[in-house]
Protein backbone atom coordinates (compact mmCIF):
# COMPACT_ATOMS: atom_id res chain seq x y z
CA UNK A 1 0.00 0.00 0.00
CA UNK A 2 2.95 2.58 1.02
CA UNK A 3 4.76 1.92 -2.32
CA UNK A 4 1.32 2.59 -4.19
CA UNK A 5 0.77 5.88 -2.13
CA UNK A 6 5.00 6.51 -2.50
CA UNK A 7 4.07 6.04 -6.64
CA UNK A 8 1.46 8.24 -6.88
CA UNK A 9 3.10 10.75 -5.31
CA UNK A 10 5.76 11.10 -7.53
CA UNK A 11 3.75 10.53 -10.49
CA UNK A 12 1.80 13.79 -9.10
CA UNK A 13 5.26 15.71 -8.49
CA UNK A 14 6.72 14.88 -12.16
CA UNK A 15 3.39 16.04 -13.44
CA UNK A 16 3.36 19.76 -11.55
CA UNK A 17 7.07 19.63 -12.47
CA UNK A 18 5.66 18.94 -16.40
CA UNK A 19 3.34 21.84 -15.82
CA UNK A 20 5.84 24.05 -14.79
CA UNK A 21 8.26 23.44 -17.31
CA UNK A 22 5.41 24.08 -20.07
CA UNK A 23 4.24 26.96 -18.43
CA UNK A 24 8.12 28.74 -17.95
CA UNK A 25 8.44 27.27 -22.04
CA UNK A 26 5.07 28.95 -22.86
CA UNK A 27 6.22 32.28 -22.29
CA UNK A 28 9.64 32.28 -24.39
CA UNK A 29 6.92 31.63 -27.20
CA UNK A 30 5.61 34.53 -29.29
CA UNK A 31 2.60 35.96 -28.14
CA UNK A 32 -0.17 37.94 -29.86
CA UNK A 33 -3.42 39.67 -28.10
CA UNK A 34 -7.15 39.06 -29.83
CA UNK A 35 -7.47 41.46 -32.51
CA UNK A 36 -11.22 42.35 -31.05
CA UNK A 37 -10.35 41.85 -27.13
CA UNK A 38 -8.68 44.09 -24.51
CA UNK A 39 -7.47 40.59 -22.92
CA UNK A 40 -3.84 40.42 -23.13
CA UNK A 41 -1.43 37.89 -21.50
CA UNK A 42 0.80 38.94 -18.95
CA UNK A 43 4.08 37.52 -17.59
CA UNK A 44 5.37 38.82 -13.89
CA UNK A 45 8.72 40.63 -13.80
CA UNK A 46 9.45 38.05 -11.14
CA UNK A 47 8.97 35.33 -13.87
CA UNK A 48 11.81 37.36 -16.42
CA UNK A 49 14.27 37.59 -13.51
CA UNK A 50 13.97 41.23 -13.29
CA UNK A 51 15.13 43.59 -10.84
CA UNK A 52 11.99 44.75 -8.66
CA UNK A 53 13.56 47.70 -6.93
CA UNK A 54 14.84 48.73 -10.34
CA UNK A 55 11.45 48.56 -11.68
CA UNK A 56 10.15 51.07 -8.49
CA UNK A 57 12.97 53.56 -9.34
CA UNK A 58 11.85 52.98 -12.86
CA UNK A 59 8.48 54.11 -12.12
CA UNK A 60 9.29 56.91 -9.79
CA UNK A 61 11.49 58.21 -12.70
CA UNK A 62 8.68 57.84 -15.61
CA UNK A 63 6.23 59.80 -12.72
CA UNK A 64 8.51 62.58 -12.73
CA UNK A 65 9.39 62.45 -16.43
CA UNK A 66 5.49 63.18 -16.77
CA UNK A 67 5.24 60.07 -18.39
CA UNK A 68 1.22 58.83 -19.31
CA UNK A 69 1.33 55.51 -20.10
CA UNK A 70 4.45 52.92 -19.94
CA UNK A 71 4.14 49.50 -21.52
CA UNK A 72 6.97 47.06 -22.04
CA UNK A 73 6.47 43.69 -23.83
CA UNK A 74 8.13 40.26 -23.91
CA UNK A 75 7.32 37.98 -26.79
CA UNK A 76 4.39 39.63 -26.97
CA UNK A 77 3.40 39.61 -23.29
CA UNK A 78 2.79 42.79 -20.93
CA UNK A 79 5.62 42.32 -18.40
CA UNK A 80 5.02 46.30 -17.23
CA UNK A 81 1.90 48.79 -17.81
CA UNK A 82 2.01 51.64 -15.51
CA UNK A 83 -0.34 54.47 -16.13
CA UNK A 84 0.02 58.22 -14.51
CA UNK A 85 -2.69 61.26 -13.68
CA UNK A 86 -5.84 59.58 -14.63
CA UNK A 87 -4.30 58.02 -17.64
CA UNK A 88 -5.89 54.52 -18.69
CA UNK A 89 -5.60 51.48 -21.25
CA UNK A 90 -8.52 53.12 -22.91
CA UNK A 91 -6.96 56.90 -23.19
CA UNK A 92 -6.33 58.15 -26.70
CA UNK A 93 -3.05 60.06 -26.75
CA UNK A 94 -0.97 61.55 -29.70
CA UNK A 95 1.79 59.63 -31.63
CA UNK A 96 3.50 62.78 -32.90
CA UNK A 97 6.47 62.03 -35.53
CA UNK A 98 6.33 58.51 -34.20
CA UNK A 99 3.27 57.84 -36.58
CA UNK A 100 5.72 58.26 -39.21
CA UNK A 101 6.32 54.60 -38.87
CA UNK A 102 2.97 53.55 -39.10
CA UNK A 103 2.65 55.87 -42.92
CA UNK A 104 5.97 53.96 -43.92
CA UNK A 105 4.82 50.59 -43.46
CA UNK A 106 1.20 51.62 -45.26
CA UNK A 107 3.73 52.63 -48.35
CA UNK A 108 5.12 49.56 -48.02
CA UNK A 109 1.77 47.66 -48.44
CA UNK A 110 1.05 49.45 -51.03
CA UNK A 111 4.24 48.18 -52.94
CA UNK A 112 3.34 44.76 -52.01
CA UNK A 113 -0.18 45.15 -53.69
CA UNK A 114 1.49 46.45 -56.93
CA UNK A 115 0.06 50.20 -56.22
CA UNK A 116 3.72 51.83 -56.56
CA UNK A 117 6.97 51.63 -56.22
CA UNK A 118 9.24 53.89 -54.11
CA UNK A 119 12.02 53.75 -56.25
CA UNK A 120 10.01 55.65 -58.67
CA UNK A 121 9.46 59.79 -58.97
CA UNK A 122 6.72 61.02 -56.64
CA UNK A 123 5.55 62.91 -59.73
CA UNK A 124 4.22 59.62 -61.54
CA UNK A 125 1.47 59.35 -59.18
CA UNK A 126 1.19 62.91 -58.14
CA UNK A 127 1.78 64.69 -61.37
CA UNK A 128 4.20 66.88 -62.70
CA UNK A 129 4.05 70.72 -60.77
CA UNK A 130 3.63 69.25 -57.69
CA UNK A 131 6.90 71.08 -56.18
CA UNK A 132 8.25 74.04 -56.99
CA UNK A 133 11.19 72.86 -58.53
CA UNK A 134 11.56 72.66 -61.91
CA UNK A 135 10.71 69.62 -63.81
CA UNK A 136 14.53 68.26 -64.13
CA UNK A 137 15.23 69.02 -60.22
CA UNK A 138 11.47 67.66 -59.32
CA UNK A 139 11.87 64.36 -61.37
CA UNK A 140 14.91 63.20 -59.22
CA UNK A 141 12.67 62.74 -55.80
CA UNK A 142 11.76 59.68 -55.78
CA UNK A 143 9.39 57.56 -53.19
CA UNK A 144 12.40 56.36 -51.33
CA UNK A 145 13.67 59.70 -51.14
CA UNK A 146 10.62 61.10 -49.11
CA UNK A 147 10.51 58.11 -46.75
CA UNK A 148 14.37 58.94 -45.88
CA UNK A 149 14.39 62.21 -45.61
CA UNK A 150 16.74 63.33 -48.41
CA UNK A 151 14.11 65.13 -51.35
CA UNK A 152 16.47 67.93 -51.36
CA UNK A 153 13.42 69.99 -50.71
CA UNK A 154 13.75 73.49 -48.86
CA UNK A 155 13.24 72.97 -45.05
CA UNK A 156 12.73 76.40 -43.65
CA UNK A 157 8.90 76.29 -43.33
CA UNK A 158 6.97 72.93 -42.05
CA UNK A 159 4.00 74.22 -43.85
CA UNK A 160 4.03 71.49 -47.00
CA UNK A 161 2.21 73.47 -49.44
CA UNK A 162 3.77 74.25 -53.16
CA UNK A 163 5.11 77.32 -52.60
CA UNK A 164 7.58 76.05 -49.97
CA UNK A 165 8.88 73.27 -51.71
CA UNK A 166 11.45 74.82 -53.62
CA UNK A 167 15.25 73.53 -54.78
CA UNK A 168 17.57 73.39 -51.93
CA UNK A 169 19.95 70.18 -53.08
CA UNK A 170 19.55 67.42 -55.93
CA UNK A 171 17.39 64.70 -54.34
CA UNK A 172 19.61 62.11 -52.30
CA UNK A 173 22.07 64.21 -51.19
CA UNK A 174 21.42 65.85 -48.65
CA UNK A 175 19.65 64.81 -45.40
CA UNK A 176 16.88 66.80 -43.45
CA UNK A 177 14.04 65.94 -41.19
CA UNK A 178 11.41 68.34 -42.51
CA UNK A 179 7.74 67.30 -42.70
CA UNK A 180 7.59 67.23 -46.89
CA UNK A 181 7.39 62.99 -46.19
CA UNK A 182 3.64 63.92 -45.50
CA UNK A 183 3.28 63.88 -49.54
CA UNK A 184 3.25 60.12 -49.23
CA UNK A 185 0.04 60.34 -47.42
CA UNK A 186 -1.12 61.73 -51.08
CA UNK A 187 0.69 59.12 -53.09
CA UNK A 188 -1.36 56.16 -51.07
CA UNK A 189 -4.76 58.46 -51.56
CA UNK A 190 -4.20 58.94 -55.39
CA UNK A 191 -2.87 55.22 -56.08
CA UNK A 192 -5.47 53.29 -54.00
CA UNK A 193 -8.24 55.26 -55.48
CA UNK A 194 -9.50 55.96 -51.70
CA UNK A 195 -8.50 58.36 -48.33
CA UNK A 196 -5.72 57.32 -46.68
CA UNK A 197 -7.09 56.57 -43.42
CA UNK A 198 -9.62 54.14 -45.26
CA UNK A 199 -6.52 52.26 -47.10
CA UNK A 200 -4.61 52.40 -43.87
CA UNK A 201 -7.88 50.99 -41.54
CA UNK A 202 -8.18 48.40 -43.89
CA UNK A 203 -4.85 47.35 -44.36
CA UNK A 204 -3.35 48.01 -41.21
CA UNK A 205 -5.00 49.21 -38.82
CA UNK A 206 -7.97 46.39 -38.65
CA UNK A 207 -5.39 43.82 -39.34
CA UNK A 208 -3.85 43.84 -36.08
CA UNK A 209 -6.73 45.06 -34.03
CA UNK A 210 -5.21 48.47 -33.63
CA UNK A 211 -7.82 51.45 -32.17
CA UNK A 212 -6.85 55.12 -33.19
CA UNK A 213 -7.35 57.84 -35.41
CA UNK A 214 -5.07 60.08 -37.45
CA UNK A 215 -5.89 64.02 -37.57
CA UNK A 216 -5.10 66.43 -40.34
CA UNK A 217 -4.32 69.71 -39.18
CA UNK A 218 -2.73 72.68 -40.96
CA UNK A 219 0.54 71.65 -40.70
CA UNK A 220 0.89 67.98 -39.13
CA UNK A 221 -1.26 65.17 -39.69
CA UNK A 222 -0.87 63.16 -36.39
CA UNK A 223 -1.87 59.49 -35.00
CA UNK A 224 -3.55 59.59 -31.80
CA UNK A 225 -4.49 55.80 -30.07
CA UNK A 226 -4.19 54.38 -27.15
CA UNK A 227 -0.92 52.92 -25.36
CA UNK A 228 -1.94 49.59 -26.23
CA UNK A 229 -2.46 50.19 -29.85
CA UNK A 230 1.14 51.57 -30.16
CA UNK A 231 2.56 48.20 -28.70
CA UNK A 232 0.72 46.29 -31.13
CA UNK A 233 2.29 47.79 -33.77
CA UNK A 234 5.47 47.31 -32.21
CA UNK A 235 4.61 43.67 -31.96
CA UNK A 236 4.14 43.71 -35.93
CA UNK A 237 7.36 45.16 -36.10
CA UNK A 238 9.35 42.42 -34.13
CA UNK A 239 7.86 40.19 -35.86
CA UNK A 240 8.96 41.41 -39.21
CA UNK A 241 5.57 42.34 -40.04
CA UNK A 242 3.64 39.44 -39.43
CA UNK A 243 1.27 39.10 -37.15
CA UNK A 244 0.34 35.67 -36.42
CA UNK A 245 0.08 33.81 -38.94
CA UNK A 246 -0.53 36.43 -41.72
CA UNK A 247 2.38 38.39 -43.03
CA UNK A 248 0.85 41.91 -43.22
CA UNK A 249 3.77 43.61 -44.83
CA UNK A 250 6.40 42.04 -46.31
CA UNK A 251 9.32 41.23 -44.84
CA UNK A 252 12.03 42.55 -47.15
CA UNK A 253 10.41 46.42 -46.90
CA UNK A 254 10.60 45.51 -43.40
CA UNK A 255 14.12 45.12 -43.54
CA UNK A 256 14.80 47.63 -45.82
CA UNK A 257 12.87 50.47 -43.18
CA UNK A 258 14.44 49.14 -40.51
CA UNK A 259 18.14 49.16 -41.62
CA UNK A 260 20.32 52.29 -43.04
CA UNK A 261 18.62 53.81 -46.01
CA UNK A 262 21.56 55.99 -46.75
CA UNK A 263 24.75 56.63 -45.83
CA UNK A 264 24.26 60.64 -45.17
CA UNK A 265 22.40 59.57 -41.79
CA UNK A 266 22.57 55.94 -41.50
CA UNK A 267 20.64 55.97 -38.10
CA UNK A 268 17.80 56.61 -40.49
CA UNK A 269 15.52 53.73 -41.94
CA UNK A 270 12.33 54.64 -44.00
CA UNK A 271 11.02 57.49 -41.67
CA UNK A 272 12.30 55.01 -38.32
CA UNK A 273 15.13 55.51 -36.21
CA UNK A 274 18.05 53.05 -35.83
CA UNK A 275 20.55 52.70 -33.10
CA UNK A 276 23.80 51.32 -32.77
CA UNK A 277 25.19 53.04 -36.01
CA UNK A 278 28.80 54.51 -36.26
CA UNK A 279 27.31 58.28 -36.73
CA UNK A 280 24.05 59.90 -36.75
CA UNK A 281 21.90 63.06 -37.55
CA UNK A 282 19.41 64.98 -35.50
CA UNK A 283 16.70 67.14 -36.73
CA UNK A 284 17.14 71.02 -37.39
CA UNK A 285 20.98 70.48 -37.79
CA UNK A 286 23.49 69.32 -39.94
CA UNK A 287 26.13 68.62 -37.65
CA UNK A 288 26.97 64.37 -37.75
CA UNK A 289 27.79 63.28 -34.28
CA UNK A 290 29.83 60.39 -34.15
CA UNK A 291 28.38 57.53 -32.40
CA UNK A 292 25.46 55.64 -31.15
CA UNK A 293 22.24 57.24 -31.36
CA UNK A 294 21.25 55.96 -27.74
CA UNK A 295 24.42 55.10 -26.24
CA UNK A 296 22.41 52.81 -23.46
CA UNK A 297 20.11 51.29 -25.52
CA UNK A 298 20.64 47.77 -27.23
CA UNK A 299 22.63 48.61 -30.63
CA UNK A 300 19.88 46.64 -32.29
CA UNK A 301 17.39 48.55 -31.18
CA UNK A 302 15.22 50.41 -33.97
CA UNK A 303 12.28 53.43 -32.76
CA UNK A 304 9.22 55.13 -33.72
CA UNK A 305 9.80 58.75 -31.49
CA UNK A 306 7.94 62.05 -31.55
CA UNK A 307 7.98 65.04 -30.40
CA UNK A 308 7.32 65.26 -26.15
CA UNK A 309 9.04 62.32 -25.79
CA UNK A 310 6.19 59.75 -27.66
CA UNK A 311 8.24 56.60 -27.48
CA UNK A 312 8.32 53.06 -29.37
CA UNK A 313 10.98 50.90 -29.04
CA UNK A 314 11.89 47.59 -30.66
CA UNK A 315 14.36 45.42 -29.80
CA UNK A 316 14.68 42.08 -31.24
CA UNK A 317 17.43 40.63 -29.48
CA UNK A 318 15.74 41.04 -26.45
CA UNK A 319 11.86 40.04 -28.06
CA UNK A 320 10.94 43.37 -26.63
CA UNK A 321 8.81 46.11 -27.32
CA UNK A 322 8.82 49.27 -25.24
CA UNK A 323 6.44 52.15 -25.49
CA UNK A 324 6.12 55.31 -23.53
CA UNK A 325 3.40 58.18 -23.69
CA UNK A 326 3.10 61.48 -22.22
CA UNK A 327 4.10 64.98 -22.00
CA UNK A 328 7.55 66.01 -23.16
CA UNK A 329 10.07 64.88 -19.98
CA UNK A 330 11.47 68.41 -20.09
CA UNK A 331 8.79 70.90 -20.29
CA UNK A 332 11.42 74.31 -21.18
CA UNK A 333 12.83 71.75 -24.16
CA UNK A 334 10.56 69.64 -26.30
CA UNK A 335 12.59 67.45 -28.39
CA UNK A 336 11.45 66.82 -31.98
CA UNK A 337 12.36 63.52 -31.60
CA UNK A 338 15.38 61.54 -29.85
CA UNK A 339 16.42 63.32 -26.50
CA UNK A 340 18.61 62.83 -23.31
CA UNK A 341 15.83 61.60 -22.54
CA UNK A 342 16.33 58.38 -24.21
CA UNK A 343 19.40 57.78 -22.70
CA UNK A 344 18.33 58.33 -19.36
CA UNK A 345 15.22 56.42 -19.77
CA UNK A 346 17.46 53.67 -20.88
CA UNK A 347 19.94 53.57 -18.26
CA UNK A 348 16.53 52.80 -15.52
CA UNK A 349 15.28 50.22 -18.14
CA UNK A 350 18.91 48.78 -17.85
CA UNK A 351 19.13 48.71 -14.41
CA UNK A 352 15.21 47.03 -14.09
CA UNK A 353 15.69 44.13 -16.69
CA UNK A 354 19.72 42.97 -16.47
Amino acid sequence: MKKRIHKVFCIAILLILMSCQKEDSDLTTMYFPPNTATTWETVAPEQLGWNTNALTELKTYLALKHTKSFIILVNGRIAVEIYFDGQKSTTIWEWNSAGKTLLSATVGIAQQEGLLDINHKVSDYLGAGWTSETSDKEDLITCKHLLTMTSGLNDESQLVIKPNLTYLADAGTRWSYSNVFQKLFDVVAAVSDTDFTTYYTEHLKNKIGMDGYWNKGAIYTIYHSTARSMARFGLLELNKGKWKDEQILNESYFTESSNASQDINPAYGYLTWLNGKSKFMVPGMQTVFTGHLIPNAPPDMFAALGASDQKLYIIPSKNMVIVRMGDASDPANPSFATSGFDNELWQKINAAIN
